[in-house]
This record gives C-alpha cells, sequence and structure tokens, in this order.
C-alpha cells in the first residue's frame, strides 16, 4: 500500500532510528515531538540533497546547529523533507525529487520553496517542520497548506549546517499546526522563550493596498475578518501604507540572484544539465546583475529598513495577505514564471525586512484551499506576532481543519 508520504512526495529521505534522538533530552520541552527537515538542513549521517542532482549523494557528517538543538529537546528527527532546488522556487515543483503535491488538492502547488515541510506538517507526516525563508519559502507553504509557519528576525538563529541562498536574507524555522507549537519549538532555537514587548491592546496596521490592489476577493474577505476579529479582541486597528513596499519584490530578485550566482555560477558553466530547469533560469538571471545594480539593491534594501523602524515606533504589527491569489494549480512552461512573480509578491517585503513574520489560515477559499496571512513585527518582535497569533486562533478554528489526505485518515 501508498503511504501519505509517497502519495504527497514529502519525505526525501527517513532518518534511521539511532540517528533521530539525542537522549540527553529525554525530558526536554519537545521530548517525543515528531520532526521533520527541509533537506537543505543537515542530520548527520543522512543524506543531504538540496533537492538536486549535484547533492545526490551527499551525507551530512553532522547535524546543523537548528537539528542539534531540537534534539536536545528531546524532538524525534524522522524526515528530510522534499523542497525546491537549493531552495530556489516558490512552487516546490523543482526538484530533483519531483514535486512535492498539496494534500487539500493533488492538481496545486504546495508553495516553496520549503512545499515538503508545509505538505508534512498538513498531512500529519511530522508535528513540526523546519523551513527555511529566504523570499516567502516558510510563509507560503504555510498559507498554501494551511498550517502556521513563522520566518524569524534576520540573524537570530544560528544558520551553520544549512546551506545558503543568500546570507541577507536566509532564515530558518518552525511550521506547525498552532502558533502554540512554532513559539514552542521557537523558544527551542532560540534559546528563550519570545515575549511579547506589549501584553496589553496592540496598535496593528492593515496597509490597503499592500503592494497591489489586484487581490483575490475570497482572500481580501477573509483578511477583513481577521482584522474584526483582532479589533473585537480589544486592538487598535489603523490603516497604514508600508512605505517602499512596490518596489521591494525586485530589489530581493537583484540579491537573491545575483548572490545564486556567485554561489552555483561554477556548476552551471560545468554541468548545466543537471540543474532543474526553472532553477537554471533563476541562476542565469543572476549571472547578468551588474555590481552596479547589486550596489543600488543594497541601498535600496537599507532605505527599507529604516523605513521599517520609523514604522514600527508607531504600529507593533502589521497585517497583510500572504498570497494575493487562490493556491495555484502546477503549472507548465512560460506560465510559471507569472505564477510564481504573483505567489511571491505580498511575502518578498517582509523578506527585505529584518524583523520576524509568521504566516497563519484566517480562512477557506471557495476552491476549497486555504487562505494565509501575514502578522509582521518589528526586529526580535517574535513574540507579539506569536501572541496575536495565539489569540486569534484561540478565536477561530481555521489551524484545526484537516486535509482530505492525511495520516489520520488512513489513505
Amino acid at each position: 500500500m501508498v503511504s501519505v508520504a509517497e502519495r504527497l512526495n514529502t519525505v526525501i529521505s527517513w532518518v534511521p532510528e539511532e540517528l533521530r534522538v539525542d537522549h540527553s533530552g529525554a525530558r526536554g520541552p519537545l521530548a517525543g515531538v515528531r520532526v521533520g527537515v527541509k533537506d537543505n538542513i543537515e542530520v548527520g549521517g543522512v543524506r543531504s540533497t538540496c533537492g538536486s542532482e549535484f547533492f545526490a549523494d551527499r551525507v551530512a557528517t553532522a547535524d546543523a546547529a537548528c537539528v542539534g538543538a531540537l534534539k536536545r529537546a528531546g524532538a524525534v528527527i524522522t524526515s528530510t523533507l522534499n523542497l525546491a532546488e537549493f531552495a530556489v522556487g516558490v512552487t516546490s515543483q523543482n526538484s530533483a525529487s519531483g514535486g512535492p503535491v498539496n494534500p487539500w488538492d493533488a492538481r496545486r502547488v504546495p508553495g516553496g520553496s520549503s512545499g515538503g515541510s508545509g505538505v508534512a506538517v498538513a498531512a500529519g507526516i511530522v508535528d513540526v517542520a523546519l523551513g527555511t525563508d529566504t523570499g516567502g519559502s516558510i510563509r507560503l507553504p504555510a498559507a498554501c497548506c494551511g498550517v502556521t509557519g513563522l520566518r524569524p528576525s534576520i540573524g537570530v538563529l544560528d544558520m551553520s549546517g544549512i546551506f545558503p541562498v543568500s546570507a541577507d536574507f536566509d532564515t530558518v524555522g518552525p511550521l506547525a499546526r498552532t502558533a502554540t507549537r512554532v513559539r514552542e519549538t521557537f523558544a527551542v532555537l532560540a534559546g528563550s522563550d519570545p515575549t511579547p514587548a506589549d501584553t496589553g491592546s496592540l496598535t496593528v496596521a492593515v496597509p490597503r493596498p499592500f503592494v497591489t490592489g489586484d487581490v483575490d476577493p475570497a482572500i481580501a474577505d477573509a483578511v477583513t475578518e481577521t482584522v474584526e476579529l483582532i479589533r473585537g479582541l480589544g486592538h487598535r486597528v489603523v490603516e497604514y501604507p508600508v512605505p517602499h513596499s512596490d518596489s521591494a519584490q525586485d530589489v530581493v530578485y537583484t540579491l537573491i540572484y545575483s548572490d545564486l550566482a556567485r554561489i552555483h555560477g561554477e556548476r552551471l558553466r560545468d554541468e548545466p544539465s543537471l540543474f532543474q530547469a526553472a532553477t537554471r533560469e533563476r541562476i542565469s538571471l543572476g549571472l547578468g546583475i551588474s555590481d552596479e545594480q547589486r550596489a543600488a539593491a543594497v541601498r535600496q534594501r537599507d532605505v527599507f529598513r529604516s523605513a521599517m523602524t520609523e514604522m514600527f515606533r508607531d504600529v507593533d504589527v502589521v497585517l497583510t495577505p500572504a498570497m494575493p491569489v487562490d493556491v495555484p494549480e502546477i503549472g507548465v512552461g512560460e506560465a510559471v514564471v507569472a505564477q510564481a512573480r504573483r505567489m511571491g509578491q505580498l511575502t518578498y517585503p517582509w523578506s527585505l525586512h529584518d524583523g520576524p513574520t509568521l504566516a497563519l489560515p484566517v480562512g477557506v477559499h471557495p476552491s476549497g484551499m486555504p487562505i494565509g496571512a501575514q502578522l509582521t513585527a518589528a526586529r526580535l518582535g517574535e513574540g507579539t506576532v506569536l501572541a496575536l497569533a495565539e489569540q486569534v486562533q484561540e478565536h477561530s478554528e481555521w489551524h484545526l481543519r484537516l486535509p482530505p489526505v492525511r495520516v489520520s485518515s488512513g489513505v
């Protein structure tokens, strides 16, 4: 009988029993919690392929820092999870292991690049998954799969043992069904439980429009209902524009693609055929970015971050949709490029920010697919976004919905 993991193509490697735990953590805060990690995060003694033929037989010699921390807290590392090749791409279909599929609808993408992480949590294959996020790679799978995922502040967590995309934007973070489980996992990774800066009434900004006015009406309605829920919880809601957000995606693309060219340029020159086509295209774009263009993008990044510092003096949290469109069907050809740009249109600005963003489910599209929103706070404001998300989830049930293909269903 084909397992759920096989049907969804979410696991690249199962971790052998003897490598799953650190027995010193038997009484730790995550004791017995089943964890899967994105396959660009190293688990000692296990293949670490990055979803690429280049690393098909590469075996990690040691645990990544984040994996070691989870093991010492009692977590059980069960598996490495499918992803877009080298963590580049928002649909996860460009994997040497084949693309993972969404447990809500196998015709649709699971988001990326941590697609296998979102799928594994939604389908009950693991309790928690680690993903990495450069341009939206935790938040998009969380939104597409109906789970909760945290992109932490830049530089807060140890990235050693994780294959890079772009050092200026790379983060590692947890996905789980609930914000509470995400907070518990993040506390282990960070070494302390994040405390909200303000435990009372928050000022929550709702920028309208944010980046684009072209947002699916069902998504706009779900976000509006969440705004009203938050207002009903006693928080102050204000309309507040996010400065420079309309240009943020291009700035992030310029910096990420130029870094990809530096990391993979030699591979592209020597063995281009080993890359997935979509990965090869993105790296090739990076080769055309000049030093002057990169320097200009760095200046724009700094302007954006300075503007965010000012904005978060006035507001505590910004609420935005996670995607402007319904979860797309798996595409082919040129349509994939346009699809990918639209999917990441609302996550890329928060990648330019150096503070945390949390994605959480806030509704159901008429198609039956999950709808996600993002909560963003100032740098080191993980406690604030997690506390607000926990309040929202105490008064809603979107995070409790289960997809039709899942471990508990026996199918």
